[in-house]
C-alpha cells in the first residue's frame, strides 16, 4: 500500500509545481467529531499539507484570484493509526477582497482532495480510496504566518458498501516556503 502511496506523491510533485511557493501546514484536530454526540471513534487529528502556490487551472476574471485551482499534497494521521495520503485542488480568497473590495488578514479556503486511507485501529470508512472537503479560515499574521481553523469531512462516495464518513474540526499553522 505504502508504494501506492509514494505514486500519488511523485505525481503531484511534478517540475513546475514542486518549484512554487506556498504554504507548509501543520494541523492538531478532532477526528470523527460530531456535534450531536454520536460520534464512535473520536481520535486525536494530526496533518501536514503542502499548498503549492502556482495554478493549474485558471477560470474567471483574470484579476479575480479566487478562481486559481492550485495544487496540494497531504498525509493526515489518528492516534487511532489511521492514516491517509491525498492530493487534491484548493484555492484562496482574502474576505475582506471578498466582501469589502479592500485586503485583510483574513483568509477563505476551501479545498477538495482524494486519496487513499488506511483505516489502523481506527473507524472503518468502508473503502481504501477516500474523498476530502475542507473549509478553512485563516489569519495572516505580520510575518506572512497564518493560524486557522478547518472543517472537513472524510467520504468514500459510496465506492464501498459502508460509507459512514467522518468529520475533522481541526486548528492549524502554516508557514509560507519559496
Amino acid at each position: 500500500m505504502f508504494k501506492k502511496l509514494l505514486i500519488i506523491l511523485i505525481l503531484f510533485l511534478l517540475p513546475k509545481v514542486s518549484y512554487a511557493g506556498g504554504y507548509d501546514i501543520f494541523g492538531i484536530g478532532i477526528y470523527d467529531i460530531k456535534f450531536d454526540g454520536s460520534q464512535t471513534n473520536e481520535a486525536a487529528d494530526i496533518r501536514y499539507e503542502r499548498r503549492f502556490g502556482n495554478s493549474v487551472v485558471e477560470i474567471g476574471p483574470e484579476s479575480e484570484n479566487f478562481f486559481y485551482l492550485k495544487p496540494f499534497v497531504g498525509l493526515e494521521t489518528t492516534t487511532e493509526s489511521a492514516i491517509y495520503v491525498l492530493g487534491g485542488i484548493y484555492l484562496e480568497d482574502n474576505l475582506g477582497t471578498l466582501f469589502t473590495g479592500d485586503d485583510s488578514n483574513f483568509i477563505f479556503t476551501p479545498s477538495f482532495g482524494v486519496g487513499l486511507y488506511d483505516d489502523g485501529d481506527g473507524k472503518k470508512l468502508g473503502n481504501d480510496i477516500q474523498f476530502r472537503t475542507t473549509l478553512e479560515f485563516s489569519y495572516q499574521l505580520k510575518n506572512k504566518n497564518r493560524i486557522g481553523i478547518s472543517f472537513g469531512h472524510i467520504s468514500n462516495a459510496n465506492l464501498g458498501d459502508k460509507n459512514p464518513g467522518a468529520e475533522i474540526l481541526s486548528f492549524s499553522y502554516q508557514i509560507p516556503f519559496d
